[in-house]
């Protein structure tokens, strides 16, 4: 379960990368809503711990129970069904008294955790029909429970991660090109289907934010375009350097309440209003840094299961940012995803800490300090 591993060897770098964005979320999500910025330091706190201890536990030993965490995935996001806690319509959360929870994001680390063993494991055959279906069937379970949440998108977010996952994991570009020769035309159609018909292919609201974002100017969408107008224009009036942090300007929309979901979804408005384009742009190098890391880690790993968890957690933090900074710029429609590290929100916080933990001890058994590069991975596609 725990091994001796060299210091030197320790990413203190990524650590470094990690604990600065933190520390500008906890900054943030202070400055839109004061009351919750001890939380969101409790959190960060909690998360660091909690990727320290799983930084120095054997990830190989933690995948030998990859069914244990797939079955006790599944009871989770069950649980949420028949016994959660909802809110806006949505049913996503656990109340354990203290604080509330919320399992789709522990739960798409845990997928890349039982994918990490069992692509591995199936990796001579992963080109076969047989294990490609299977695989789906697996990812479908989780997949399901979290889209009748509803939770359009983590869905999204997890399949996603899964088509990394098997990318990493060596699945053949023919099979990929054929698969994205079937995907792109029924995205199309599904496309056609929400924007032209009034076929229920998603649900109401969700279709609402679509619209909104593909005809802004409509009468009929007004109240689900302002979020993100507003958004805009926060970012946009900080200009080069920002407001000030935690300013009291009148025009702040900030303190002005003028974007809801600020200490989440769209904390990135103030950031570009407070910190201005510099602070801006420094959040989307933090978050490259980090996802650069993730990466040249998996260069690193002993084996495929290390890279595929590299990979996965590189996925899920780089696709996530891009998903948040879209939409609080209006390059897509509102999804109503958390910017990772910096929104408010101890779940996600500490699920991720938790997945760069497993990143941090992928590297702590690189190559090197197994023994050279004879336990080098190599991969090889059809």
């Amino acid at each position: 379960m725990f091994k001796l591993y060299r210091l030197k060897n320790y990413n203190f770098r990524l650590i470094l990368w990690l604990l600065a964005i933190s520390s500008l979320g906890i900054l943030l999500v202070g400055s839109a809503m004061e009351s919750l910025q001890s939380r969101q330091l409790l959190g960060v706190v909690l998360g660091v711990v909690v990727m320290v201890i799983v930084s120095l536990m054997d990830y190989s030993w933690i995948l030998n129970f990859h069914w244990i965490i797939y079955v006790g995935n599944i009871l989770m996001l069950a649980f949420v069904r028949f016994f959660g806690e909802s809110s806006g319509g949505a049913t996503r959360w656990l109340d354990l008294g203290i604080v509330r929870f919320q399992p789709t994001e522990l739960s798409k680390i845990l997928i890349i955790m039982f994918f990490a063993r069992y692509l591995m494991e199936h990796e001579e055959e992963l080109n076969t029909l047989k294990t490609i279906i299977s695989s789906i069937i697996l990812l479908a379970i989780p997949l399901v429970l979290i889209k009748i949440q509803p939770d359009l998108k983590n869905t999204i977010t997890v399949a996603v991660v899964y088509c990394v996952l098997m990318y990493i994991a060596g699945l053949s570009y023919k099979i990929i090109g054929g698969i994205l020769a079937v995907v792109v035309p029924l995205l199309i159609v599904a496309i056609l289907l929400i924007t032209q018909t009034d076929i229920e292919i998603i649900d109401s609201y969700q279709k609402d934010r679509i619209m909104a974002w593909m005809y802004p100017e409509d009468e009929a969408y007004k109240d689900d375009v302002v979020q993100q107008t507003n958004s805009i224009t926060a970012i946009g009036s900080g200009q080069l350097t920002g407001k000030g942090y935690n300013n009291n300007k009148v025009s702040s929309a900030n303190k002005g309440n003028f974007v809801s979901q600020i200490q989440t979804d769209f904390i990135y408005a103030v950031a570009g209003e407070e910190l201005g384009f510099v602070g801006s742009i420094g959040i989307i190098v933090l978050l490259f840094l980090i996802v650069l890391e993730c990466i040249l880690t998996s260069r690193r790993a002993k084996d495929l299961s290390g890279k595929i968890i590299c990979c996965g957690v590189a996925s899920v933090v780089g696709f996530q940012s891009f998903l948040n900074i879209c939409v609080a710029t209006g390059l897509l429609p509102n999804t109503g995803t958390p910017l990772p590290f910096v929104s408010y929100g101890l779940t996600s916080i500490v699920s991720l800490y938790i997945g760069m933990g497993l990143v941090l001890n992928v590297g702590l058994q690189n190559r090197k300090y197994l023994g050279g590069e004879a336990n080098e991975h190599r991969i090889y596609r059809a």
